[in-house]
């Protein structure tokens, strides 16, 4: 017999996506939040957006070769992971941090657990944190240099650069902020997270190609929401309901709900783990906003229940086809005929 059978481990599934086609779908989803932060805050946000993602590509080619491991740069993994973080970015940041957070997210959290598939957190976010405590005060300080912003707030030409409270501070002493500039973006805040309109362009873009599923960042959202809502009657804010839709537009959520809480590494696979993971997402995301001292928690809220992933999957499980789950009555009875 001359003919060979192909004998391999399960799953058997053949698709013709791949992880370059994935990771490029999903860069083609925030170019509208990335143009529209350079159109916002100026050529500085530019650059950033720019050398952040060439970091994090440069960093994995030659962690890659002095390691004498296969490069992989070519599944573009590395180039989305510096282009989140850099929209994570304030957009007058000094140049050199966001590089050094490219090679923390790619060395430290990504590489060294493994490589794409392996890191136990999403690389870009964890080195936000890690920012966000090594370089607190350039890491929450925004400005805009021209941009979008100043004309739409009318700052006097001779203003180099305006020191600016984000939307999230406001909402967070209960007062109400313009809905329609927090979702159109005419407001401060990281380069890519301040247009609600053109995250969600991206994000809804994803779930119709079929990259993502809107499980996720539905029950995210909605579980965030109906918190936010009841919070706000409950303290006595005029219009809950709007303020609700203010803190949703605000902030790292929509961001974080369409982009990063979905990351197929870091997020769970059956659809009854991710409805866990979703709920929870929204509930910590709540406690860290309207109860703790913090006005945002998007990103810890995300790192913390990426750790909390294999716990969840490990409890939601499918049962094996033909497997009938006992029940607990059943085994009584069979003790008592026993």
């Amino acid at each position: 017999m001359n003919e060979r059978y192909q004998v391999s481990v399960s799953p058997h599934v053949r698709d013709n996506i791949t992880t370059q086609k994935i990771m490029l779908a999903v860069i083609i989803a925030l170019m509208p939040s990335c143009i529209f932060g350079i159109i916002n805050f100026g050529l500085h946000a530019l650059l950033i957006l720019v050398i952040t993602p060439a970091a994090a590509v440069i960093s994995e080619y030659a962690y890659e070769k002095l390691l004498h491991k296969k490069v992989t740069v070519g599944d573009l993994s590395a180039l989305l992971t510096g282009l989140l973080l850099g929209m994570n970015m304030p957009p007058e940041i000094a140049w050199w941090i966001p590089v050094l957070g490219a090679v923390f997210a790619i060395v430290v959290i990504k590489q060294l657990y493994g490589g794409l598939g392996s890191n136990f957190m999403n690389p870009a976010l964890g080195a936000r944190c890690f920012l966000i405590i090594a370089f607190s005060g350039q890491m929450t300080t925004y400005t805009s240099n021209g941009g979008f912003i100043n004309k739409v707030w009318d700052v006097p030409a001779t203003t180099d650069a305006l020191s600016q409270a984000t939307p999230l501070a406001y909402l967070k002493l209960g007062e109400h902020f313009d809905l329609t500039s927090l979702f159109l973006g005419n407001v401060g805040g990281v380069i890519g997270e301040t247009s609600a309109l053109c995250l969600l362009i991206g994000g809804l873009f994803l779930v119709f190609i079929k990259v993502i599923e809107i499980r996720i960042p539905a029950v995210y959202i909605g579980t965030f929401a109906v918190l936010t809502v009841i919070t706000a009657a409950i303290r006595g804010y005029n219009d809950p309901f709007i303020f609700m839709l203010e803190e949703l537009c605000a902030g790292g959520l929509m961001l974080g709900a369409w982009f990063m809480a979905t990351d197929y590494v870091t997020s769970p696979i059956t659809p009854k783990a991710q409805y866990v993971y979703a709920l929870l997402l929204g509930v910590l995301t709540w406690i860290f906003r309207l109860i703790g001292k913090s006005a945002e928690g998007v990103s810890y809220a995300i790192i913390f229940m990426n750790c909390l992933v294999p716990l969840i999957e490990n409890y939601t499980k499918p049962l094996a086809f033909g497997i009938v789950k006992e029940k607990k009555s059943d085994k009584g009875k069979e003790g008592e005929k026993a």
